[in-house]
């Protein structure tokens, strides 16, 4: 059974309201499971169907972007839940990215919102990252902020639709921020093969994924103790529990390349905000779901498949023989001891694989509420 209220009237209740505020509330349906909690929505950026459908316009726009070459859909591709198949995006000057852009599907429910940044909780904070960031650049919106604007207010599909989402507020970019922070926030995923099986559909996933899913929660992989919950990362959050999470960094061991334990230059993980040695390589738990459609995987897109990344977690490390990464992960001194060293059969990886692969909800990368409205 679907869970269907009005986020409006939640939210408001969870933040402290008045009779008046629950009247002009707006109905989104996010048609929510029952083993999906109400989320948790800033209290300055309610969810309306006028701000999602504005962030989508927005989403899919290459005006968005300073010299108008990419979007935000460039880096997060519907087909992809929401990701990347390239281990590191290009922006708008095709400058490299030094991180793999994450899937946004579910990004309502994560907190943190990036790989190594504990501190950046909002996706209206978040978006200041990729929109004025210049290293490295992605939409390249520094310097070009009236250009964009007047791109924008001298469309008139936008005045109407910003109209609509903030009635009598003029065009302006935290306006931009708040519908694009909305529409993401949408991308709510339910639909895998492995939901119907918790809604009680036995036969909705095979017999190997069932034994992949006991495979995945046994005492000897412990995989459920970071990819946990609904969601498959103790990096998530919802109304009812506040900021109460487990630690959502962890080393896996993916570098060692001077013996100290050190990772590329390029992305060291948590230890570049914290300053503290044992962040070292640490970054955020990434969710599962749709894990089988977003690779490349790893915080730097580094590990093709699947299988390379269930056989790193098999060695307890990745040891890279040469070249200016070489180093034995297994052996990394960071390496987060929550890990455990196991070892598969055959049998067990096919049966592990096939339970992830039932957490893909194919439905989600067609679905035309997300899709790019310019098509149409």
């Amino acid at each position: 059974m679907k869970q269907r209220f009005k986020l409006g009237v939640v939210f408001l209740c969870l933040l402290g309201c008045t009779g008046d505020e629950l009247a002009s509330s707006i109905e989104v349906d996010l048609q929510l499971p029952e083993h999906f909690p109400v989320p948790w929505v800033p209290s300055e950026n309610h969810l309306t169907a006028q701000s999602v459908e504005l962030g989508r316009y927005l989403f899919y726009d290459t005006r968005l972007s300073g010299n108008g070459t990419v979007s935000c859909s460039s880096c997060h591709k519907q087909e992809f839940a929401f990701a990347d198949d390239r281990p590191r995006s290009l922006g708008a000057t095709e400058e490299s990215g030094t991180l793999n852009a994450p899937a946004l599907t579910n990004v309502i429910y994560l907190r943190p919102l990036t790989w190594a940044h504990d501190t950046i909780t909002s996706i209206e904070d978040q978006l200041l990252g990729p929109m004025f960031g210049e290293s490295p650049v992605e939409m390249g919106m520094t310097g070009a902020t009236q250009r964009i604007l007047d791109r924008l207010t001298s469309d008139t599909l936008y005045q109407q639709l910003f109209e609509e989402a903030f009635p009598a507020a003029p065009i302006r970019l935290k306006l931009v921020r708040y519908s694009l922070a909305s529409f993401v926030r949408s991308l709510v995923s339910y639909r895998a093969p492995f939901d119907a099986f918790i809604a009680g559909d036995r036969d909705a996933i095979s017999i190997q994924a069932r034994r992949g899913s006991e495979l995945f929660y046994s005492s000897k992989l412990g995989c459920g103790g970071c990819h946990a919950g609904f969601a498959f990362t103790t990096a998530a959050v919802s109304a009812a529990t506040g900021d109460n999470q487990s630690s959502p960094f962890h080393n896996i061991g993916l570098y060692n390349i001077d013996g100290a334990g050190s990772y590329p230059d390029t992305a060291r993980g948590l230890i570049e905000e914290s300053g503290v040695a044992r962040d070292m390589g640490r970054f955020r738990v990434p969710s599962l779901r749709n894990v089988a459609l977003t690779a490349p995987y790893g915080h730097d897109g580094s590990v093709p498949t699947l299988e390379d990344f269930i056989a790193i977690y098999e060695a307890g490390g990745r040891h890279i023989e040469s070249g200016p990464f070489a180093g034995d992960g297994r052996e990394s001194r960071w390496r987060s001891t929550d890990l455990k060293d196991f070892s598969l059969a055959d049998d067990e990886r096919i049966d592990l694989i096939a339970f992830l692969e039932s957490l893909s909800d194919v439905a989600i990368t067609t679905d035309q509420n997300h899709s790019n409205p310019w098509r149409f």
